[in-house]
């Protein structure tokens, strides 16, 4: 018996439905919306927000479990790198559905589904919060802007031997007396 295992069935076989669920979260994950009914939408929503949840475990076995649902590599990558790292403080409700109203030629009515809060791959933003997720797991490393700097030349150039600059030493000379030429009458009075 099925108890307590409900599921829209779109009016699709078990294998269809599957194929569609799966192609509908790939096109979600790629461009971070998509249009599509309501039904559609709405059972979308269960099928993704487990994904994401998938994602932010980020273990070697949850990105099997989020590749056996999604059967793209592409996807998952993006899904564990990009995606879930925006949403590690949010607990659920990683999507929204907007209601757009309905379809001229056939009435149904259609919704937009969307990540919340979303930015793209290519976003400063979001690399900046996957690299935050990525330390935050991890122990926190010096933050300094000198080991940063010291971290980064290490990385990128070979050790040179350091250049010695030699500045010219001037010596300040004690202040003379002044001197009084010898005109001839200084010559003629004797020194008193």
């Amino acid at each position: 018996m099925r108890h307590q295992n409900r599921v829209a069935k779109l009016g699709r076989t078990a294998s269809h439905r599957k194929a569609l669920m799966m192609n509908l979260a790939i096109a979600l994950i790629k461009h971070g919306k998509i249009k599509t009914t309501d039904a559609k939408a709405k059972e979308l929503r269960r099928y993704v927000e487990r994904l994401v949840t998938f994602g932010k475990r980020g273990t070697v076995h949850h990105r099997r479990l989020a590749f056996k649902v999604l059967h793209d590599l592409t996807s998952v990558k993006t899904l564990f790198d990009h995606i879930a790292p925006q949403y590690a403080d949010r607990d659920g409700g990683y999507t929204r559905i907007i209601k757009l109203g309905f379809r001229d030629n056939d009435c149904a009515s259609v919704s937009l589904i969307e990540f919340v809060d979303y930015r793209q791959p290519g976003d400063k933003k979001s690399a900046k919060l996957a690299k935050k997720a990525a330390t935050s797991k991890k122990a926190k490393p010096e933050t300094t802007k000198a080991a940063k700097a010291t971290k980064d030349t290490k990385a990128d150039e070979p050790t040179k031997p350091e250049e010695i600059v030699v500045e010219p030493v001037v010596e300040e000379t004690p202040a003379e007396e002044p001197v009084v030429e010898e005109t001839e009458e200084t010559e003629k009075k004797p020194a008193e």
